[in-house]
């Protein structure tokens, strides 16, 4: 363990793709929350389909990917949140025109390109944190700082409009705002995530460690702090996993998420039945109610 932590430290590469682990496993379950309770939880997919647009975009342009598919996830983000809340088509639909297009069009912008492969799209679409660069890891890390503050800043808020949104909207509360305030910030994630997991499988870190949590924890409070911790325990195991295996980082990170939730799930299913056996051995018999005598008479 301390020649692993030591190999870390040792190479820029490395200790760059391990803050953007940190960096992501803290902000993804952070905003995933909200999602989750939203029932929004294939969202990011969908934003990732679009940041992959994005990606294509700054890579035809020779600009920052990160940044371009940044920009073009917001207007995704904006564009589907008013869709949903103005227009005819569902949510459902929605998410859709984000899987199909965003992928689409992130595919036919970089074959449009001569200079960069179908490698540099995996990258992106996979994660590849070694190869995160030092300016990539400023945006990341100025981007991961914005979600934090409005995830954690703005609990109240957005969880009362995540919780029930016509009480919200009748409590005076900017529900249009703050709708899109979910909406911006989890475009925003997905572009955090997209190095380090990669724009396929940053749903997963959103979701994830949320469902664990919420077997663990009662209150909206404590799942999220909970699911911040698991996300970053994850996304460090994950990292370190696919350093000694040799391993695709993201995979690995969601491989290792996806066991610690079914660990739990196990866990606690032992230990509800262990309650359940418990009240029944202690249950005295004398506390059950005897039927009274039934006297027959003409």
């Amino acid at each position: 363990m301390v020649g692993l932590v030591s190999s870390f430290f040792h190479y820029d590469f490395m200790v760059r793709a391990l803050i953007g682990a940190v960096i992501t496993g803290v902000t993804a379950p952070a905003i995933g929350t909200y999602l989750v309770q939203r029932r929004l939880s294939l969202i990011g997919d969908g934003l990732g389909h679009v940041a992959l647009t994005g990606v294509a975009i700054g890579l035809l342009l020779n600009r920052s990917p990160v940044v371009v598919a940044v920009i073009v996830a917001i207007l995704g983000a904006v564009g589907v949140e008013l869709i949903r809340e103005r227009g005819k088509t569902s949510g459902d639909v929605a998410l859709a025109l984000l899987f199909y297009g965003g992928i689409s069009g992130g595919v036919l912008l970089v074959s449009l390109s001569a200079q960069h492969t179908t490698a540099s799209l995996t990258s992106y679409l996979f994660g590849a944190p070694m190869s995160t660069s030092e300016n990539d890891l400023i945006v990341i890390a100025i981007l991961g700082a914005l979600v934090l503050a409005v995830a954690i800043g703005l609990r109240p808020w957005l969880f009362a409009v995540c919780h029930d949104e016509e009480y919200a909207r009748v409590s005076g509360l900017p529900v249009r705002l703050l709708n899109l305030v979910i909406a911006v910030t989890a475009a925003v994630t997905v572009t955090v995530a997209m190095r380090a997991v990669g724009l396929l499988l940053v749903s997963a870190l959103m979701v994830v460690p949320v469902a664990t949590a919420q077997q663990l924890s009662k209150g909206f409070a404590s799942t999220l702090w909970l699911a911040i911790g698991l996300g970053l325990a994850s996304a460090l195991a994950g990292l370190g996993a696919s350093w000694q295996l040799g391993t695709a980082p993201g995979a690995t990170t969601v491989i290792v998420a996806i066991a610690g939730f079914l660990a739990v799930s196990v866990l606690a299913a032992m230990i509800r039945r262990a309650r359940r056996g418990r009240a029944i051995a202690t249950a005295s018999p004398s506390a059950v109610a005897e039927p009274p005598d039934v006297v027959l008479g003409m």
